[in-house]
């Protein structure tokens, strides 16, 4: 998964480093916005979009099912309407098992 982790922790994240943590475009954040009701950015005075750790968690499952299950947008919509929680579970055993196997591949490089 290219999830990168932000090096700092911070209460709010720019749209620019929201798409820089998904390897993707900021125009494709703004597109998810628009189409998924899960995902609701802050907006400052000047109207810049600023994402809180839970629109970065619900931007994480977007991902998912976007780009690694290959769903496409109204498909992703379904889904989570429709099954929410199981979804929510999916991705988050699917992202522990991701972690298991890095881990278990950085122990077998030491050796």
């Amino acid at each position: 998964m290219p999830y990168k982790k932000p090096k700092i922790e911070k209460v709010f994240y720019s749209i620019s480093e929201a798409a820089e943590m998904f390897g993707v475009n900021t125009s494709n954040i703004r597109f998810w916005e628009n189409n998924f009701d899960i995902l609701k950015p802050h907006k400052n005075a000047k109207g810049n979009r600023m994402f809180t750790k839970e629109d970065i968690e619900n931007l994480k499952i977007i991902y998912h099912l976007l780009k690694e299950r290959g769903l496409t947008i109204r498909g992703a919509q379904k889904k989570l309407k429709e099954n929410k929680e199981d979804t929510l579970q999916n991705f988050e055993v699917v992202s522990r098992l991701q972690e298991i196997r890095q881990a278990l591949i950085d122990i077998r490089d030491e050796l």
